[in-house]
């Protein structure tokens, strides 16, 4: 996968060539990835991610859709995910492939062609059971680092949505329960409720969208 802003014409000799290794730079991994790899480049390292399970898929999409439909509605910025690479940091570099990112207008400009040239204003990650410790630890320092303003984790599991939002310290603190609602402070207005999600089924995406003023 080329990284580049206008189409060109991939090299031969990439496209033929098989995973050089568990370590690369960060130029090998930009040249060995294809449009439907799933991997992440932390460090140096490549970390391969297993396909994700229907119940994973499903609620990426819903989570999507939502914030998709209201940013949109709003005009507040730019949704992308769950394929779509991004690169956290120009000082330790990571390329990470989030399930929901935002992208506040203001800032719309490092969305290219075919990924996040810079930390989102919102990350969302559904956790995967087999390595929960990547999301709630691993990816939350690293998001921190970078200065993701906010950082959701959907836990399908425990059945539980966390919500952290960047202070002036630049550490992450837990955005509170208000009445069964969490705000977001990236997405004005915006909010969710977890029992949308985790209750006897996810509430309709329409039926959300109206209590979000989005639909009448």
């Amino acid at each position: 996968m080329t990284i580049v802003d206008t189409p060109q014409q991939r090299n031969k000799h990439n496209d033929v060539q098989g995973h050089p290794g568990r370590r690369m730079t960060e130029r090998q991994f930009l040249d060995w990835i294809e449009e439907d790899t799933r991997a992440e480049w932390v460090n140096g390292e490549v970390l391969m991610m297993a396909p994700v399970s229907i119940e994973h898929d499903k609620i990426a999409w819903w989570l999507r859709s939502i914030i998709q439909h209201y940013s949109d509605h709003h005009r507040l910025g730019v949704v992308c995910g769950p394929e779509v690479l991004m690169r956290l940091s120009a000082h330790k570099k990571q390329w990470r492939l989030p399930d929901v990112l935002f992208v506040d207008q203001s800032r719309a400009a490092i969305v290219k062609r075919n990924h996040c040239d810079g930390p989102p204003d919102l990350l969302i990650e559904v956790v995967s059971p087999d390595d929960p410790a990547r999301d709630y630890r691993e990816k939350y320092l690293a998001y921190q680092k970078a200065q993701v303003k906010e950082y959701w984790i959907v836990d399908p599991l425990a059945k539980h949505i966390e919500a952290f939002r960047l202070a002036r310290t630049n550490k992450y603190r837990p955005i509170p329960d208000d009445k069964g609602k969490l705000h977001s402070t990236v997405l004005r207005n915006f909010y969710i409720r977890p029992d949308w999600l985790f209750g006897k089924k996810p509430k309709d995406v329409l039926a959300v969208l109206r209590e979000l003023a989005i639909l009448h």
